[in-house]
This record gives C-alpha cells, structure tokens and sequence, in this order.
C-alpha cells in the first residue's frame, strides 16, 4: 500500500509538538536531588520521567491518530489497524540522564507497513531537535532559530574519522572488544559520545561514524530516515538496513563499506 506524504507529515508536526512537551516533563527531573531510579527485569535503568514521557506520547499520539499502532520502551504494545505504527524511546540514555549529562535525548520513529518513514530525535537539554521524514531531508533546530537542513560529511578516509561508540563494557558483553579496538585504532579520533547523540552527531556532519554493539528497535528507529535523509546510512553490523538486528551503526555515505569490513569478525 502507498503512503500519503500528508499522512507522515501530520505526524511529524504531533512527533514535534510531543516531544517538546515530553522535554519539558522530563527536565522537571533533569539535576533534581532524590530521583529515585528503578531497574527493569534486564538490569537498565529506569525513573519517573522515562515512565511519565512515554505516557506522554502515548495519550498525544491516540488522540490524533487512534489507529496508530504503538511499540515502546517501557509499556505494553499496541497493535496498528492502519499500517502506522510509532516506536518510543521516552529517554534514550537514561543513565546520562540519571547522571546529569545533557546528551540524551526523546526518539519518536514511525513505521508504515514495517519501514520507517520518520524520526525524531529531540535533547530536552541542550535545547535541540533533529528531525527526519522520507524525501523531505534531515533538518535540525537549535533553540528557537530557524531549522536548517543538514547533511553528513564528505570524509572519505577511516583514518581522519571521528569514530563513536557507547560505553566498552557493551562490546564486552558481545565478546568483541577486538573489533573495537580495530575501529578506534583505524580511525582519526575515538571519542565515547553514546547513545542517541552519537548518531546525531554523524547525521549533522559533525563524526563520521558512530556504531553500537546493542540496540532495541526504539533505540534505532527514528535514526533510520535521520541518516538516510542526510545522505548517510543507518544500517546493522553486517551492512542491512534494518532496525531488528540488535546492533547499529551510522555512518556517512562514503565509508560506509569500510565500515562494515572493520566491523567483520
């Protein structure tokens, strides 16, 4: 079934709207003495403000859109009876968060009929937003300036790539610390801005590669047309660009191949 530009377009304007509203609640925890932190069954963090944001987006969401389906980090899923489906990541990098770090950040993708057709990625904290939708490019905001299209760079060398990761024990649990070493060592610059940041940071040409050993499909999500539509790739490990393989990386166009053969085991 095709898909109405109108119809992701709506979207994207509620995807906005709802994620400044879901920043806003999530800074009235941001730096707050007593935050009390849970763990979930896997052992990741979780607090008030990942729980009462993603509320947030879900009562947004089925107000405007009831059909939608939903799929997020911290409640039940919904099924879709149109073919839209969101994908919800409330506080991608709760530990920066729970740590004070201003890097994390509100993801809000959307899928039609399985490929996602939108990403957004706000940080409530520094006050940012970039944003995707397919054929429209990759656009970011800082503050209240104008949104400026924005695209990945032209650095065509590993060895003059700035390279980011997530923390090592990630790659630990993998038992690849080697192929990280072969990354870190092959390329210009290693530096560990994790989680949704790092991706952005390719995304607005400012890294040129940013991999991550583990992933859910709300961590990857709205980072798919994010590259894409910046005229670089998101992609897993083995070069597929799919959101279900567990890991992910993103990457600028021209080093995409070298890329994966550093990653091959």
């Amino acid at each position: 079934m095709s898909i109405n530009s109108e119809d992701v377009s709506q979207r994207l304007d509620l995807a906005l709207d709802a994620s400044g509203k879901a920043g806003e609640l999530i800074l009235q925890h941001y730096q707050t003495a007593g935050l009390q932190v849970d763990l979930k069954g896997d052992q990741s963090p979780v607090t008030v403000a990942d729980r009462g944001a993603e509320e947030l987006l879900r009562e947004q969401i089925a107000q405007k859109f009831p059909d939608d389906g939903i799929l997020g980090e911290e409640f039940e899923s919904k099924e879709s009876a149109n073919g839209f489906r969101w994908i919800l990541d409330p506080i991608d990098g709760t530990k920066s968060f729970i740590h004070g770090v201003p890097l994390f950040g509100t993801l809000i993708g959307l899928e039609h009929n399985e490929r996602v057709v939108m990403g957004v990625c706000r940080f409530p904290a520094l006050d940012e937003v970039v944003y995707a939708s397919e054929g429209q490019g990759t656009w970011w905001q800082i503050g209240d300036a104008d949104p400026k299209q924005t695209h990945v760079s032209e650095v065509a060398e590993f060895s003059q790539a700035l390279f980011c990761t997530t923390t090592i024990t990630g790659w630990d649990k993998i038992d690849r610390r080697e192929t990280f070493h072969r990354l870190s060592s092959n390329a210009g610059l290693a530096r560990g801005w994790s989680d949704c940041y790092g991706h952005i940071l390719v995304a607005t040409g400012r890294a040129e590669v940013m991999v991550d050993p583990e992933m859910s499909p709300w961590d990857a999500a709205a980072l798919v047309p994010i590259a894409q539509e910046a005229g670089g790739h998101f992609i897993d490990w083995n070069g597929q660009p799919t959101i279900y393989s567990n890991n992910g990386v993103s990457v600028n166009a021209k080093l995409k191949d070298r890329t994966v053969e550093l990653l091959a085991d």
